[in-house]
């Protein structure tokens, strides 16, 4: 039994929303159940994603309310340097295939959050499950709670997951529903993890279980197909998904009793983990610095004489430099010049120690040692570090040292500093940049650009999402029921604020959670 007396609360969170989109459909009398809680509630147009603005990165983010440099999840691709592999979370069915069908399930479903998510941070589930607020989660990636959960094989997974001899319990919320693999209890709902597009109905079908019993204090609740969507047709061709994603919430909401007794037992959290953005041409990362370097292959375990990895993230990228000593400072001077060259490149950072010398991974020094973070466009360069300088649009403050147009930023009433092309970009960077798993060099993308995955594969002709532009990464927060929460007390939200606003909910506030949330704040 829960000792909570409050109101529930749900957080929907809908997989590449747009705002302009969102608003559409709600204009247009699609999607009915998002415009009745928007005129309940309050909506902020331009909550700002993580860097690289993508799914794993995202949730990651938006559950534990720190940034990539605690959470340390750092791609959709990133390089393992301990194991010293590539980590693959499933770019495309061709890179899952390349990397390896079995290790890409175990990675996705076990790793990611039971030992690449960071154990010195907590989720939403684990605090509020200290405090005993029941918990509950359709499908969505990051889950670790306080609550074991035995595999439960079914569907489409069943034969892939016997063959990988994948036995694996995990901690999740109290109800964990993942498909065909966890499920905490039996629910009339057939899951469909495996086939993208038919993942929003296995979610409504869950939450009316749920409601209609009433089990969950906290309901996350996602909806994942509007990005597959997205990534078929772009985002401007996303009406029908999101009118799929407002039925399915309504399922939730009818199951619960209707519009008025659900808002009135219910708080509401409704956002996206990022946009998308139109892509045209493909970027093929791999095969530009294979012309030069020895790449790090999937399916090779020469790590010995490869001088780096290259690890693509949809609309960003990951450089890792595996030589070490004079070498590899080369390859960091190369890779820098090479990234320069490259039409689809949009900027490139990397870290620096005091001198202005790139700093190497492969060093014995830490990247805490870094003095400053470089930001690359167009020949010009911009230095930065925390500090006592410069504010920006959430209070963080920067010494800065260079041509601020490189992130297109300005100065506003000669303190704060913005970008409306790069929102929150000092921030969003560095916490890239200071990550454990992070590249030597990370790569936003050009307008229109994408980078081919370890499969061959990309979403050209459709949509895309992992860049540092605002077009990848401003999404909607709408708010409904959440007891004095003012869309104008921020200059600028983030997704990471979300976790944080579960918690005053809750009003679990423990000086853990207070400390990764003041860091989360500071960048």
């Amino acid at each position: 039994m829960s000792g909570w007396t409050g109101r529930k609360l749900v957080l929907v969170v809908v997989d590449s929303l747009r705002t302009d989109m969102l608003e559409r459909c709600v204009a247009g009398g699609l999607a009915p159940v998002f415009g009745a809680l928007a005129e309940r509630g309050d909506l902020v147009r331009d909550c700002v994603s993580t860097f690289p603005s993508v799914t794993p990165v995202a949730t990651s983010e938006m559950t534990t309310g720190a940034r990539p440099d605690l959470h340390a999840i750092s791609g959709v691709n990133w390089f393992h340097r301990v194991e010293r592999r590539y980590v693959e979370y499933g770019s495309s069915f061709e890179a899952t295939r390349t990397l390896g069908l079995i290790r890409t399930l175990y990675d996705i479903v076990y790793d990611m959050n039971m030992s690449h998510l960071s154990p010195e941070v907590t989720t939403v589930f684990e605090r509020l499950g200290d405090a005993g607020v029941r918990t509950a989660c359709t499908p969505f990636l990051i889950f670790r709670g306080r609550r074991r959960h035995e595999l439960g094989l079914e569907g489409l997974l069943r034969r892939v997951a016997l063959a990988a001899s994948f036995r694996h319990a995990v901690w999740g919320p109290d109800e964990l529903f993942y498909g065909e693999l966890y499920a905490s209890r039996r629910v009339p709902c057939k899951p469909t993890l495996a086939r993208p597009g038919t993942r929003d109905p296995y979610s409504a079908c869950v939450g009316r279980e749920l409601a209609r019993e009433g089990l969950y204090d906290f309901l996350l609740f996602s909806l994942p197909d509007n990005d597959h969507h997205s990534h078929r047709y772009g985002p401007e061709e996303t009406a029908d998904s999101i009118v799929r994603a407002d039925a399915c919430l309504g399922e939730l909401i009818d199951a619960a009793g209707g519009m008025d007794r659900f808002c009135e037992e219910h708080a509401v959290i409704v956002c996206a983990d990022h946009a998308q953005t139109n892509v045209g041409e493909e970027l093929r990362i791999i095969d530009a610095f294979a012309e030069r370097w020895r790449v790090l292959r999937p399916s090779t375990e020469r790590y010995g004489e490869a001088d780096v990895a290259v690890s693509p993230s949809a609309r960003a990228a990951a450089i890792y430099v595996l030589a070490d000593g004079v070498r590899g400072r080369r390859v960091h001077d190369g890779a820098r010049q090479l990234l320069a060259s490259l039409d689809g490149v949009d900027l490139s950072a990397w870290l620096a120690d005091a001198e202005g010398n790139p700093l190497l991974r492969s060093d014995t020094r830490p990247a805490t040692e870094a003095a400053e973070a470089v930001v690359e466009r167009g020949g010009r360069q911009l230095r930065f570090r925390p500090g006592a300088g410069t504010a920006d649009r959430r209070g963080a403050r920067w010494d800065l040292d260079g041509d601020l147009g490189v992130l297109d930023g300005r100065l506003e009433g000669n303190a704060t500093f913005v970008s409306d092309r790069y929102p929150d970009a000092l921030a969003r960077l560095w916490a890239a940049l200071m990550a454990p798993n992070a590249g030597d060099v990370l790569v936003s993308l050009a307008d229109g650009y994408e980078c081919v995955d370890w499969g061959g594969a990309s979403h050209v002709g459709g949509g895309s999402h992992g860049s540092l532009t605002a077009e990848d990464s401003l999404g909607p927060l709408l708010a409904v029921g959440l007891d004095g929460f003012d869309g104008r007390a921020r200059a600028q939200w983030s997704i990471g604020d979300v976790a944080g606003l579960v918690d005053q909910h809750f009003s679990t506030g423990t000086e853990e959670a207070q400390d990764v949330r003041a860091l989360a704040r500071a960048g």
